[in-house]
């Protein structure tokens, strides 16, 4: 039945395309924003047809205008064929996509990539920028799969189950104990080690089928097939380019180190405690060399993995169809064999061997913050310097937006780990005194949250003072917007404080700035703390002045209550999401900003669903103007204005100028211009407007997220439409008798002036051009 609507949509496979001249047929597809809808929502009637697509994404249209193409005369209503292309099931479909919180220092390092300042003339400098961001993402890879390692080898199997009075309160760990178990064959601490590192290796193994699966199920469309341009010509945004939006080879690559980098960490976790104890005096000697061999294998190991993520990242000018089959199956594979020689090795009888104190965390939770303290700074300096080459003053944070979002996404990282390494140690040493507990960093990172949150709290406090100060002001602004209205105080404060609020989003780059600032200047502290002093800060601070000691007590105690607090929220949030709908829409909403870019930086990120949704609107758009040859405007309200421009991108010239684009609500400049100026700045911007046959953008001053698209140089007609009234009516008037409400971001279509400005872009837009010839036919669906 879908097969056959689809056909008669566009005239179908054996009937003649329909010719503007002889129908007239205009079409508006519309692209739903953040936070998903329904097509019913968006088309404003009950019955709906799914034309084309699929339970994940597909184009929907009215009943009655199912055939609207061959059938014009059915098709009453004023105005063009409206279409609804609906994507929201790729954030927030079932309750799976709940885990993907877990995912989230992924996804947040991956963002960092893309906000590569923009550059001229720098291609060495982009690269290092790009291997910098994929080194740091490899690096939390490790850190997640080490925290892993702590809770499972060190708390559990190490140190619980070898210290008598923690596995008798914990009876599931009582035949790893030693006394508990009266010697039995899994209590030498090998093979406790062995059996434990399951748990991460499993967590590894997860992350490897899930970047596997959401790939097929997400990324694999591939885009409209074109010819590409010269290889040495940029153009002003890669958004354009043939294989931005299929990265298979690179997700496949990386994909397969970091999976081996998850295993030899594992293996190097098991290995390194057993050949510790070999190379103490009296020791076996070939144990000892088979250590010193294994440590050797998995160095080796490691170095492949760095040269395969070092490796060029993306190729953008080309649709890549192959893929590095001797690297991402022989590298995990090899992984995987010397985590089974570790786990060998670490299992072999060695009488006397006996668990005290904590495993080596120390050094592996050291060693990765200071690499990822060093991979920020170098960032910066990389970023700085091509944000000189091309400077853009709306870029944030003068081009260091990217390396202010990489140290947050290791901050995430390691408040995560931590979080976990302390809860799992309150949980399995109830008085506090019978095991050692987590690493002795984790605890000074976790004291260092109180200070941070007090500087966020001073920073809210500034910005709750600043909107205070912008209300005021805007109440004369309002009064001059309804200057025929009989003045209400009250009215006039809301609105006021509306479009205060809304204009708090141009401040965030100040938050995230003296966020990050703040993080690293702490981090830095608390691994000096940790590396000088052995001690947790309460224990560094005895001797010192009382409010010294009382501080440092303190702030180790509310840390770590703090952590405990975060992870609770984390995991209820999570388990509530998988359950309700409308929580997942909730996070839902964080997926459609942070996962619209490909996993470029790091496999295991949440799947990008432009990869699939843009290909869809690129094949709806190219094939309906090349078979009924009709206007066709693309209109897309909010994060769906970038997919439309990412669609409009991919377009062939000959068609890109056949079409129009009506934005609204739309932060294509005031999100994505500044945070990714490199690829949405003022010159892919500007290119955009030439490109395509014409462009008109709607925004309001009470939209948080929507504004101006600001291009230079603007000609009449511009892009930006003057801010629409919001309220629509300042009081009662015959056409709203009941208080006409604030709309903000939402409900666009209810001004008159969107309807009035999508008449003028059909308007514009020819009837008469012909279909396209100097380009290829599509291949059929």
């Amino acid at each position: 039945m879908e097969r056959t609507r689809e056909h008669a949509s566009t005239g179908g496979p054996e009937r003649p395309a329909a010719r503007p001249g002889d129908t007239g047929t205009a079409l508006e597809l519309l692209v739903h924003g953040v936070g998903g809808t329904t097509p019913q929502e968006m088309l404003d009637d009950p019955r709906t047809v799914r034309i084309t697509g699929d339970n994940i994404a597909a184009v929907f249209r009215r009943a009655d205008d199912v055939d609207a193409e061959t059938n014009p005369g059915a098709h009453r209503r004023d105005g063009p064929v409206p279409e609804a292309y609906v994507w929201c099931n790729l954030t927030s479909g079932n309750g799976t996509r709940a885990l993907w919180l877990l995912l989230l220092p992924f996804m947040v390092v991956n963002l960092a990539h893309w906000m590569r300042p923009a550059a001229r003339g720098r291609r060495r400098t982009v690269r290092l920028y790009g291997l910098l961001v994929r080194l740091a993402g490899l690096s939390l890879t490790v850190l997640l799969v080490a925290a892993a390692c702590e809770v499972a080898l060190d708390l559990a199997a190490w140190q619980c189950a070898g210290t008598r009075a923690c596995a008798e309160r914990h009876t599931w760990l009582g035949f790893l104990s030693p006394t508990v178990s009266d010697g039995g064959w899994w209590s030498s601490p090998g093979r406790r080690l062995a059996l434990a590192s399951f748990v991460p290796t499993a967590l590894t193994v997860l992350l490897w089928y899930l970047s596997r699966r959401t790939w097929s199920d997400y990324e694999s469309q591939q885009p409209l097939a074109r010819d590409p341009g010269p290889e040495d010509d940029a153009g002003p945004t890669a958004l354009g380019r043939p294989g931005f939006w299929y990265g298979r080879r690179l997700v496949a690559r990386l994909r397969a180190a970091h999976t081996a980098a998850g295993l030899v960490t594992v293996a190097a976790a098991v290995g390194s405690a057993a050949a510790r104890h070999d190379r103490e005096p009296g020791g076996p000697a070939v144990l000892d060399t088979l250590g010193l061999l294994l440590e050797a294998a998995l160095a080796a190991c490691a170095v492949a993995v760095v040269w395969v993520v070092c490796r060029r990242g993306r190729s953008e000018h080309r649709l890549d169809k192959e893929l590095d089959e001797h690297v991402v199956r022989r590298l995990p594979l090899v992984a995987l064999v010397l985590l089974a020689l570790s786990l060998l090795y670490a299992g072999w009888e060695r009488p006397g061997w006996e668990s005290s104190g904590r495993l080596p965390g120390d050094a592996t939770f050291g060693a990765i913050t200071l690499v990822q303290g060093l991979l920020v700074t170098v960032l910066a300096v990389v970023a700085h310097v091509l944000h000189r080459t091309r400077p853009d003053r709306r870029a944030v944070l003068r081009g260091l937006g990217g390396p202010a979002v990489a140290m947050l996404a290791c901050a995430l990282g390691g408040v995560m780990s931590g979080g976990v390494s302390q809860r799992v140690s309150d949980w399995l040493d109830g008085t506090g005194t019978s095991i050692d507990g987590p690493p002795v960093l984790l605890t000074w990172q976790a004291s260092v949250i109180p200070p941070l949150i007090l500087v966020l709290l001073v920073l809210s406090g500034w910005l709750a003072h600043r909107a205070w100060q912008l209300a005021r002001a805007e109440r004369e602004a309002v009064a001059r917007d309804y200057p025929d209205e009989a003045q209400d105080r009250a009215r006039t404060r809301r609105i006021a404080y509306a479009r205060a609020m809304a204009a708090l989003t141009d401040r965030g780059p100040r938050f995230v700035a003296v966020t990050s600032g703040v993080t690293l200047l702490l981090g830095a502290g608390a691994l000096v703390g940790a590396l000088t002093t052995d001690e947790t800060p309460g224990e560094a601070a005895r001797g010192a002045y009382p409010v010294v000691h009382g501080a440092a007590e303190t702030a180790e105690a509310l840390g770590s209550w703090l952590i405990g607090l975060g992870f609770i929220l984390f995991v209820t949030w999570g388990r509530r999401a998988y359950k309700d709908a409308a929580a997942r829409r909730t996070i839902g909403i964080l997926w459609d900003v942070g996962t619209f870019w490909p996993r470029a930086a790091h496999p295991f990120a949440p799947p990008c669903y432009a990869e699939r949704a843009v290909p869809d609107l690129t094949w709806r758009i190219a094939t309906w103007t090349r078979v009924t040859g009709g206007r066709l405007v693309i209109s897309g309200h909010s994060q769906g204005s970038v997919l439309a421009a990412a669609a409009a991108w991919q377009l062939a010239p000959a068609t890109r100028r056949r079409v129009a684009l009506l934005t609204y609500g739309s932060p294509l400049e005031r999100l994505y211009g500044r945070w990714f100026p490199a690829h949405f700045g003022p010159a892919a911007l500007g290119s955009l407007h030439r490109e395509v046959d014409c462009w008109r953008n709607l925004y309001r001053l009470t939209d948080p997220i929507g504004g101006p698209v600001r291009l230079p140089g603007d000609r009449d007609p511009g892009v930006d439409h003057g801010p629409l009234m919001d309220p629509l009516a300042y009081g009662r008037t015959d056409l709203h008798p009941l208080p006409a409400p604030i709309l903000g971001h939402s409900e666009y279509q209810a001004d008159p002036s969107f309807a009035e400005e999508r008449h003028k872009l059909l308007a514009r837009l020819r009837p008469d051009l012909p279909a396209p010839r100097d380009e290829p036919e599509p291949p059929a669906a």
